[in-house]
């Protein structure tokens, strides 16, 4: 058995230092660490925090030699345990990678277990030993013979099973609930004192159940654990998929407080989220890309099947808060309006498709820049909304619903890789007709997607809000009494691109007026004036004439639904069905 000794060696210094054993190695047994983490599709040289690698066999020291950035091959024969010891520097609070300091541990398999070439499919095992006075373990990896603290070993069939378990470590909230039969635990760290445990319990246990009950008839779901572990910080939000467990960090003000009983806005996202990485219990960790049926470590995995994967669990975790009573129907109009108006505010949805900004996910999304909006779309918000679009096809000419064609396709493939034709067929087995036509267009094209028809077809209409100065310029901007208006993206196309601004740019006025917030230049031109804007870029000043528009120059970002009160009867009927599920 492959076996990994982690130490929490200089917690002042955020090293960990990893003890591995392999016991029956190959002659110049080779071993590496990951370059990316699976649900993050960046390479991220975690390799870069490695240090003082050494080995012995049989107790005397063997040399080691780096072959790359992230692979070493040691000089040992096939007679006896090889014993390789290294340090980890863990600092990135993110759930991708790992963090030790005197208050808490976290890591990622990724981060810390080197994988030893050719022993992968063996059975791997973590063993932690020592930690601080009132420290706790939590992680979803399987318990051979744990304490009350958790500390002890713990078994994985594999190597991909081992790495798909995260670590908590330290002194943090837990509490418990059973959804459906199944054991779920909820892990908090760093929660102000008037945080509601009882009541972030109350409202994941109905997600879960919601969920479970969504994928299987039978309520009996493909694991018999699950485990929850949020980070609350000062400002971050995100989280990470795994098999039995998911990591999150998110804004502790945003948890449910003690006597507050209405949701803010800030918790509502954060029920998103835990929405979402659970639902990714089935969508992604067990249906997933064909080309993810084995993982490589060693570079990037690439698929263009992203927008379905994370779009189209982007289009459920909402949809699933509301059929589980968490929020309104009001206010879940609002969180598609918002995610329909940031798709039409991109430039770039006329130049890459979402199957296209799935492939490119890994030199793009996670690279965003100010030129970020001109150049792509994202497969997660363009994703959702091809979802919401099949969705609302597949009800209104009464041919089953999305729901119908994701549970196909869990019980065809078993839970297993799924590759695009395998989407197309379970449409076609659910609704009776291709969608061949829906998928070329919605996927592979860059037209907008016909989602106001679809939308009245359900007694929803949808209105444009007025567009801001900033979108009728076709800019983004940050505005503070220290910086001034300081430009962070300029849109292709846009008046604010034809006048010459660039991201980066100071507007320091506008002709003799000096500018405190973009929104003056209204009370200084009217619409169809000219001017010219005054300029700070790199310690010159430049002036550079436009024309103020008016609110036509540019698609607003903001859009409305209104769900109607009382829409004709097949309209409500339509609405019912697919709101309630």
């Amino acid at each position: 058995m492959i076996s990994y000794r982690v130490e929490l060696f200089r917690p002042e210094a955020h090293l960990y230092r990893v003890n591995l054993s392999i016991p029956d190695p190959s002659p110049g047994q080779r071993v590496g660490l990951p370059v990316w983490i699976p649900g993050s599709y960046l390479v991220r040289e975690f390799a870069r925090h490695l240090s003082s690698l050494q080995a012995t066999q049989g107790g005397r020291a063997v040399g080691v030699r780096q072959l790359d950035k992230a692979n070493w091959q040691v000089d040992c024969t096939a007679d006896g345990a090889l014993e390789l010891v290294y340090l980890v520097y863990a600092y990135d609070s993110s759930v991708r990678a790992a963090w030790l300091d005197r208050g808490r541990g976290f890591f990622n398999g990724t981060s810390l277990f080197l994988r030893v070439d050719g022993c992968e499919q063996q059975p791997h095992e973590m063993v932690l030993r020592e930690l601080p006075k009132g420290w706790q373990v939590a992680t979803a990896m399987r318990p051979a013979k744990i304490d009350a603290r958790g500390r002890g070993r713990y078994l994985a069939d594999d190597y991909d099973e081992l790495v798909d378990h995260p670590v908590e470590l330290g002194d943090f909230w837990r509490g418990h609930f059973v959804a459906h039969g199944i054991e779920h635990e909820f892990v908090v760290r760093g929660a102000l004192p008037d945080f509601d445990g009882e009541r972030l319990l109350q409202e994941t246990q109905r997600i879960c159940e919601a969920e479970i009950e969504f994928w299987h008839a039978d309520r009996k779901p493909p694991f018999q654990r699950y485990l929850f572990l949020l980070n609350a910080v000062e400002d971050g939000y995100g989280g990470l998929e795994h098999r039995a467990s998911t990591a999150l960090i998110a804004n502790r003000r945003d948890l449910p407080q003690r006597g507050r009983a209405a949701a803010s806005e800030g918790h509502v996202k954060l029920l998103g989220l835990i929405s979402h990485e659970y639902f990714h219990t089935w969508n992604v960790k067990r249906l997933r890309p064909a080309e993810f049926e084995r993982y490589d470590y060693r570079s990037e995995n690439y698929t263009e099947l992203l927008w379905f994967f994370e779009g189209f669990t982007s289009y459920y975790d909402d949809l699933l808060l509301l059929r589980s009573g968490l929020i309104d129907r009001a206010t879940y109009m609002r969180l598609v309006g918002k995610t329909i108006g940031g798709v039409l505010a991109a430039p770039g949805r006329k130049l890459q498709s979402v199957a296209q900004s799935s492939f490119d996910a890994w030199v793009k999304y996670y690279r965003q820049d100010e030129n970020t909006p001109n150049a792509t779309i994202s497969y997660y918000t363009k994703g959702a909304l091809v979802a919401l679009a099949i969705d609302l096809t597949l009800r209104s000419e009464k041919r089953g619903s999305l729901d119908q064609v994701m549970r196909a396709l869990w019980q065809r493939s078993t839970g297993g890789p799924i590759s695009e034709a395998d989407i197309a067929q379970a449409l076609q087995q659910v609704s009776g007709r291709s969608f061949a036509e829906e998928l070329a267009a919605w996927v592979h094209g860059t037209d907008d997607l016909p989602l106001l028809e679809l939308l009245e077809r359900f007694g929803i209409t949808m209105q444009h809000e007025a567009a801001t100065l900033a979108e009728r310029l076709g800019l983004k901007v940050s505005e503070s009494a220290l910086t001034g208006v300081r430009l962070t993206q300029v849109w292709r196309g846009g008046v604010g691109e034809a006048s010459g601004l660039a991201p980066g740019d100071e507007l320091l006025g506008v002709d003799d007026w000096r500018l405190r917030r973009l929104d003056d230049a209204l009370r200084l031109l009217s619409p169809g004036q000219s001017g010219q804007w005054l300029v700070s870029r790199d310690q010159r000043l430049l002036r550079l004439p436009f024309v103020m528009p008016d609110e036509s120059a540019a698609a607003p970002a903001a859009v409305k639904l209104d769900a109607q009160t009382s829409p004709a009867k097949p309209a409500a009927a339509l609405q019912k069905a697919w709101l309630a599920g």
